[in-house]
């Protein structure tokens, strides 16, 4: 395993490349993509650089293989951001540059389909950035969410530990983006209920690994950006979060029970589950159906890691992914989880 490599961090004032590895979104919704890019600007002092298919739809593999070559290379470029996912990136990994990217490295901050981009990186042996794509977490309706502004800030511009702590209230009901009115108000948002806990009698300190749980099963199936050796992941603290697909707790079990069989699930110590997504536009889950689909999602997981990872430590309802506010998880960096001390801390 190749010791991972924190990339040099952004100052304000620097250019980071906004770029759209897996969908064009922008291009067809551009008012939360525009609020984005003003914060990004206003709020964190960075100068966003746009690429030909950051605002196209339907770009092929190789334009936005191109696109990452170019932002990477570029010496101006402190840091890549992703506009959005979507659910195709792994058709762009064939043509990436390996050598390229290891000679230039930079932090990657993607979630959901980028989570291929982000797996591509630990192989590089490169620290990238689980967390705060533009048109999500920049382009929040009223405002960007204080817990997401502090992690974002922390992640971009400064190195060392960050104590994550669970959010008061989140959002789980997302609005119009083609609306201008959805987005100058601020979302409702319920209590959160903080974290909770499984097996939290150690301390466990590791390399993190994982990210969207769907796309981790594509590259799977794929045999892609997955370890030869199952033993790379020893130690490593494993983090999952699920999308708006609102994947069923049976198919969540069906993956686990597959990392298990492949000898993986065993290997991780450790944890971080992810808030369950329960709402989507093409499910608009009441509250009892919303608390339902969290309860059989975590109890899908247990049920996995009884049967394969016995001893793994778990902790439930991480603001990780899919949710407001969201925390940025280093991936390939270090992450502490301190069960007796209920804390968990990790390295920017």
């Amino acid at each position: 395993m190749i010791e991972p490599l924190y990339p040099p961090k952004p100052s304000p004032g620097d250019r980071v490349a906004v770029l759209s590895p897996s969908s064009g979104l922008p291009e067809l919704f551009p008012l939360p993509y525009e609020l984005g890019l003003e914060r990004l600007r206003k709020d964190f002092g960075l100068e966003p650089v746009e690429y030909p298919s950051t605002r196209k739809m339907g770009a092929t593999p190789q334009e936005r293989a191109d696109d990452i070559h170019a932002a990477f290379a570029d010496p101006t470029v402190k840091a890549l951001i992703a506009s959005i996912g979507g659910d195709d990136q792994i058709t762009v990994l064939p043509y990436l540059d390996r050598e390229l990217i290891r000679a230039h490295p930079k932090p990657f901050f993607g979630y959901s389909d980028n989570t291929n981009l982000l797996a591509y990186l630990w192989q590089c042996g490169i620290v990238g950035y689980h967390g705060a794509s533009v048109m999500c977490e920049l382009g929040r309706p009223g405002a960007m969410a204080p817990l997401t502004e502090r992690s974002l800030r922390a992640a971009l511009f400064t190195s060392g530990s960050h104590e994550l702590h669970p959010a008061d209230r989140y959002r789980d009901v997302d609005l119009p983006w083609e609306d201008p009115a959805s987005l100058a108000q601020e979302p409702p948002t319920e209590p959160g209920g903080g974290w909770f806990w499984h097996r939290p009698e150690r301390v466990v300190e590791g390399r993190s690994w994982g990210g969207e749980l769907e796309i981790l099963s594509w590259l799977l199936m794929a045999d892609r950006e997955i370890a030869r050796d199952p033993s790379a992941y020893d130690g490593c603290v494993l983090f999952l979060e699920t999308s708006e697909e609102l994947l069923g707790a049976d198919q969540v079990f069906r993956i686990l029970r597959n990392m298990g069989e492949r000898g993986l699930l065993r290997r991780f110590p450790a944890l971080l589950m992810g808030r369950a997504k329960a709402w989507s536009f093409a499910r608009p889950q009441e509250a009892e159906a919303k608390a339902a689909h969290a309860r059989e999602q975590r109890e899908a997981v247990l049920r996995a890691l009884g049967t394969y990872a016995p001893d793994t430590m778990a902790v439930f309802d991480v603001d990780l992914g899919h949710t407001d506010p969201q925390l940025v998880i280093p991936y390939g960096g270090t992450v502490r989880v301190d069960g007796p001390g209920r804390r968990v801390t990790v390295t920017y």
